[in-house]
């Protein structure tokens, strides 16, 4: 097919094949056609990605190598004793089937579904495959241990051959030496002789069998071992016999299962050429294209698989869904012939299951025809002319192009009077769109550039070119035409300023305001692209900016959070502590009351004991902060405050009367909080209040890392294990160890409950070897 090959199908096949590792794959993938069958060449490219995903994934075996045996199994089927290297082909043809049945099926992947269907249809017998392995030794010998009567066979002639050169050797130690012409014993016929010189012939007594070729030697066979050669002879027959019976039982058995092995030949095959697939798809960076029959292409970054693939420049195609057709302008050897040919080629290496060397996300499209003319294609032996045969393929392809068909054509129109060629490049063009077909075309003509401008179905694109360096840039720019910049490359290359001035005079007016129009849009569209990378670029960098700030402000709602809820637990542990403290002093006054007689000591301790609660009272309430509300005409900065909301201390930072708030430094946090909800602290109480709870907080950092509720109940347990969380959680302690003991485990289960709903823990375990084991529950705190 001209088309196929002007797209270089076969250069690709050829590739493809060279992964092959058995001959008849090789064939196969060389006379691939491409198909127009959706559902086949799906199935041909999930069998190609399921061969990539064993290959490169799961760790799959390649295949084993055997050649082709198609005419032997005839032969053997009706009945034929094959040799040993045809056995032995079959053989390797078992052991290939079996162990790539046995890889594919070994492997994971529940994805691998058509290639395990196909291999599970491969036969194997293994029993036969280790029979041929175990009695044929190469090519041209079996066993000795083929069967049990070879092998008695050959133990005998090798005895037999020892005795019978046993004998011949007396020959030459004996005085009938000196009638030899040679001290050596040789063959003639298959019989053991010596060399004898021909004037002692008769001093010999025996058979002569053969003569030297200068007659000075004749060699007899003696008398003493006429009967041990017979015998030997008759033994090397029953040998060939033997091994005759023994091949063909093998033949027969092979003969049986002919249609069995050519199924595994031909499915052998089949997998060879999807593993031969895989590999061109590894080794070229290939993806799996997204297959349809509504004419869509859309490569995405593809590159053309003949090129160096270091060096090619990724082209992004799309044609068929938004519009039919796309036609293709820019500057000469700017890669227009290079991108219409890879959307051929890749439509036809989908249609023969081959992935395409693109980036993922590219969809390809099945066509009933694909039809291409590129180039010059003058025939000298029709002697037809350049425009001739361009005329010619115009003519095949505007016949049997339809509807499913893709059109490339390189340069419409061509060949001819310029206004002649434009003239039939639109009407071809034209021509071809009411078909309703598929095409990319490439031209330099300002005509069909405007014909795309003003024409639906039908899109401009160009490849662009660096006008300053004079070089392609091999990329391709969809909804622009490109100008040809042929007199801009000619007086780049130093042609002659007058020939040049006197070429744009000659230029007719539509001509010159046409290009003058392509190159202002050209250069604006460049300014644009570069106002839109500078624009994204300052977008990028606010967008980092942004997300620092929204990190910071959530590392500030942390910080506050964790602040407000170290304040919330000392303050609950404070009144738990003396809640705590006056339930048991009334516990006591109550156990004194209840006594049937009070002695004058019980009423002294039970007043006693009434102090206590008052003397604990006091102490709470003289803890805490005298509290006075701020002037806010006389707040300054460096004031100490009570910020009630926070229920804590601060500096303040600065005041704005104004807005009625100041900015006050509360620890490591700085907030905002309304006048009204300031309150002075007298300094010298307040340092004394400071100075005490700083003191108490660092008596306590390294006794409450650890809690022991040993001989507690669970209730009591429980409240001690809560003030205990809180102490930590004010101190930030990250891990803290309860110690609660093994015992019936009714107490860990108890704080175990506990901890599971404490809104403050992050996890908990059991302690390991060395730190309590299940005595002790290691706590990780938010």
């Amino acid at each position: 097919n001209s088309h196929l090959q002007r797209l270089e199908l076969d250069k690709i096949l050829t590739q493809v094949s060279n992964f092959c590792v058995l001959e008849s794959a090789r064939e196969k993938i060389l006379s691939f056609l491409p198909t127009s069958n959706l559902e086949e060449a799906q199935r041909a490219l999930d069998l190609t990605d399921e061969a990539y995903r064993l290959l490169f994934f799961l760790g799959a075996g390649k295949i084993e190598p055997f050649e082709t045996l198609t005419d032997s199994l005839e032969r053997a089927q009706k009945g034929a004793t094959l040799t040993c290297a045809e056995i032995l082909l079959a053989a390797r043809l078992l052991r290939s089937a079996r162990l790539l049945k046995r890889s594919v099926e070994s492997v994971g992947g529940e994805d691998i579904v058509l290639f395990r269907e196909l291999v599970g249809n491969l036969m194997t017998d293994e029993r036969l495959e280790r029979d041929i392995e175990s009695m044929i030794l190469n090519e041209n010998e079996l066993s000795d241990h083929a069967s049990e009567k070879l092998y008695a066979i050959r133990t005998e002639i090798r005895s037999l051959n020892e005795r019978i050169r046993a004998r011949l050797a007396e020959y030459l130690t004996s005085d009938d030496r000196k009638y030899l012409q040679e001290e050596l014993v040789t063959m003639r016929s298959d019989r053991y002789v010596i060399p004898v010189k021909v004037e002692y012939k008769r001093n010999i007594k025996g058979f002569i069998h053969d003569r030297s070729q200068s007659g000075q030697t004749v060699f007899i066979e003696p008398e003493e071992v006429l009967e041990m050669n017979n015998e030997l002879i008759t033994l090397k027959m029953d040998e060939k016999e033997e091994i005759e019976r023994i091949l063909s039982l093998l033949s027969k058995r092979i003969g049986k299962m002919r249609e069995e092995l050519e199924r595994n030949e031909s499915i052998l095959t089949e997998a060879d050429s999807f593993y031969a697939r895989a590999e061109f798809a590894h080794a070229f960076k290939c993806v799996k294209p997204a297959l349809n029959r509504r004419g869509i292409l859309d490569i995405r970054k593809g590159r053309h698989p003949l090129l160096d693939q270091k060096t090619a420049v990724p082209v992004s195609v799309s044609v068929g869904e938004k519009y039919s057709f796309l036609l293709i302008s820019g500057a000469n050897a700017g890669g227009k012939t290079v991108t219409l040919k890879m959307c051929g080629l890749f439509s036809l290496m989908a249609a023969c299951g081959l992935f395409v060397p693109a980036e993922e996300g590219t969809r390809l499209s099945l066509f009933d025809g694909v039809y291409c003319y590129i180039g010059d294609n003058q025939s000298i032996e029709e002697n037809l002319s350049t425009f001739s045969s361009h005329v010619l393929n115009l003519k095949e392809i505007t016949e049997r192009a339809t509807e499913d068909s893709l059109v490339l054509i390189d340069e419409p129109g061509g060949g001819t009077d310029p206004e002649e060629g434009q003239a039939l490049a639109r009407a071809v063009l034209s021509f071809l769109m009411r078909k309703k077909c598929r095409g990319i075309v490439t031209t330099h003509y300002s005509a069909l550039k405007e014909y795309a401008f003003e024409t639906e179905g039908i899109v401009n694109g160009c490849m662009e070119f660096d006008a300053e360096s004079l070089r392609p840039l091999y990329r391709l720019r969809i909804g622009y035409p490109g100008p040809s910049n042929a007199l801009l490359i000619c007086s780049r290359l130093g042609l002659d300023e007058r020939i040049l001035a006197e070429a744009r005079e000659n230029l007719s007016e539509g001509a010159k305001a046409f290009e003058h129009t392509v190159r202002a849009a050209e250069e604006s569209r460049i300014r644009a692209d570069e106002l839109r990378a500078e624009t994204e670029s300052i977008k990028k960098e606010w967008q980092e900016k942004l997300k620092k700030l929204e990190e910071e402000e959530g590392k500030f709602q942390r910080e506050r959070e964790k602040f407000l809820s170290g304040a919330r637990a000392e303050s609950k542990r404070i009144v738990n502590e003396s809640t705590a403290r006056a339930e048991e002093i009334v516990a006591e006054i109550e156990k004194i009351f209840h006594q049937k007689e009070l002695s004058e000591a019980d009423l002294i301790r039970a007043r006693t004991l009434k102090n206590k609660i008052y003397g604990s009272l006091s102490e709470e309430e003289q803890k805490k902060p005298r509290l006075l509300p701020v002037d806010p005409d006389k707040l300054k900065v460096g004031d100490l405050v009570f910020v009630a909301p926070m229920n804590a201390e601060g500096e303040v930072l600065s005041v704005k009367r104004e807005k009625g708030v100041a900015e006050i430094q509360c620890g490591a946090l700085k907030v905002q909080s309304k006048l009204k909800e300031l309150y002075l602290t007298e300094p010298k109480e307040k340092k004394e209040t400071n100075v005490k709870v700083v003191r108490d907080l660092k008596e306590r950092t390294f006794s409450q890392h650890e809690c022991n509720v040993i001989g507690l109940s669970a209730n009591e347990a429980l409240l001690e294990v809560e003030n205990f969380l809180d102490t930590a959680l004010v101190q930030n302690l990250e891990t803290v160890r309860i110690v609660h003991g093994m015992g019936a485990g009714i107490l860990r289960k108890a704080i175990h409950d506990y901890l599971k709903k404490h809104p403050h823990v992050k996890d908990f375990r059991l302690g390991v070897y060395g730190e309590g084991e299940s005595g002790v529950t290691i706590v990780t705190l938010k």
